[in-house]
C-alpha cells in the first residue's frame, strides 16, 4: 500500500506561484493519482523563480516530475505506465480503457488546434479551422456511437448515453484528452470567438460530465492562466 510520503507530484504553478498552472501533462498525472485514490503530496513549482526545488533529484527536468519512494520519474507517458503497473488491482482501480478505440479518440484534435491557433497566415485560417472542426466532429461521432456494453444492455440503442470516452467512469484516455479539450475551448473562444460548437451534443455531454467530477474540475487551471499562456503565440485578429 502506498504511503503519502512515497508519492510526490511536482507540477507547474500559476503566475501567483502557488495555484495550479497551465500544463496539460501536469493535469493528466494529477487526475490519474486522484482517480487511483492513493495518498500523495502535490507541489506546485514556480518555473520563473524556484526550479531549484528539483535540482537535488531531477536537475534540468521539465514538469511534471514524479517522486516515487525517492526515485524521480520525468517522462509523462512512462509515469502513466508506471502508475498503472504499480498501483493496480486489487488495491487500486485499473484505469486502462476496455475499448482500444477510446485510447485514440480525439488524438488529432490538439494538433489541429495548434496549427489553427498558431497560424501566422490569415488566408489559411478558414482551412485550418475546418480541419479542427473535422477532428471535433470525428470525436463527437465516437462519443455518440454506442459501445458494445451499451448495446448488450439495449440492442436498439442508436445514441450513446455514456459520460466518458470508454464508459461511465474516467480512464487514462480521459486524463489525456480532457485537459487538452479544455485548452481548445478556452483559447479558441477568447482569441477567435470560436468555441466548440454547441451542436456537437456528444462532445458537450462529455465536457459537462467532466465538469461534474472533482478529478477534472479541481485539477483545471484558471481559464485566464490558459489565455495568458497562449498570448505570445496567437496572431491577433485585425
Amino acid at each position: 500500500m502506498a504511503e503519502s510520503s512515497k508519492i510526490q507530484l511536482f507540477v507547474k504553478a500559476s503566475d501567483d506561484g502557488e495555484t495550479i498552472g497551465h500544463c496539460p501533462f501536469c493535469q493528466r498525472l494529477f487526475m490519474i493519482l486522484l482517480l487511483k485514490g492513493v495518498p500523495f503530496t502535490l507541489t506546485t513549482v514556480d518555473t520563473k523563480r524556484s526550479l531549484d526545488v528539483l535540482k537535488d533529484f531531477a536537475p534540468g527536468a521539465q514538469l511534471p516530475v514524479l517522486l516515487y519512494d525517492g526515485e524521480p520519474k520525468t517522462d509523462t507517458n512512462m509515469i502513466e505506465e508506471f502508475l498503472e503497473e504499480t498501483l493496480g488491482p486489487p488495491s487500486f482501480p485499473s484505469l486502462v480503457p476496455k475499448y482500444k478505440e477510446s485510447s485514440i479518440a480525439g488524438n488529432d484534435v490538439f494538433h489541429k488546434f495548434s496549427a489553427y491557433i498558431k497560424n501566422p497566415v490569415p488566408a489559411q485560417d478558414e482551412a485550418l479551422q475546418k480541419n479542427l472542426l473535422k477532428a471535433l466532429l470525428k470525436l463527437d461521432k465516437y462519443l455518440n456511437t454506442p459501445l458494445e456494453y451499451e448495446l448488450v444492455r439495449d440492442s436498439q440503442l442508436t445514441l450513446s448515453q455514456r459520460r466518458f470516452l470508454d464508459g461511465d467512469q474516467m480512464t487514462l484516455a480521459d486524463c489525456s484528452l480532457l485537459p487538452k479539450l479544455n485548452i481548445v475551448n478556452v483559447v479558441c473562444q477568447h482569441y477567435r470567438q470560436f468555441g466548440i460548437p454547441k451542436e456537437l451534443h456528444g462532445l458537450w455531454r462529455y465536457l459537462d460530465s467532466a465538469a461534474e467530477v472533482k478529478e477534472f474540475k479541481y485539477t483545471c487551471p484558471n481559464s485566464e492562466e490558459i489565455v495568458q499562456a497562449y498570448r505570445a503565440v496567437v496572431r491577433p485578429l485585425k
